[in-house]
């Protein structure tokens, strides 16, 4: 492997691990931040017939978490194509 390669394939692993960080803090903030310790801020807010801090804890995190597999394999579609690692 010549050290151009190895460098772009580090460059590429580095913008690969910050996707997935960003995507976890995202992920954490929803679930445990706005599902549990923001729910009794939340509780007056009214969302479908509930509050929004249940919402968050029943509904709302698992909605934004499949939203972020969507997001993430587009951004890693984006990414394969920046570093020409892509499928096709």
């Amino acid at each position: 492997m010549s050290s151009t390669q190895e460098t772009s394939g580090q460059a590429y692993w580095k913008a690969n691990i910050r996707l997935v960080l960003i995507h976890l803090a995202v992920w954490a903030f929803v679930s445990y931040f706005c599902g549990i310790i923001l729910r009794p801020v939340l509780s007056g807010i009214p969302v479908g017939g509930t509050d929004l801090g249940f919402w968050f804890a029943q509904q709302g995190s698992m909605i934004v978490f499949i939203v972020q597999i969507f997001v993430y394999t587009a951004q890693m579609n984006k990414l394969d194509r920046q570093f020409d690692v892509h499928e096709d």
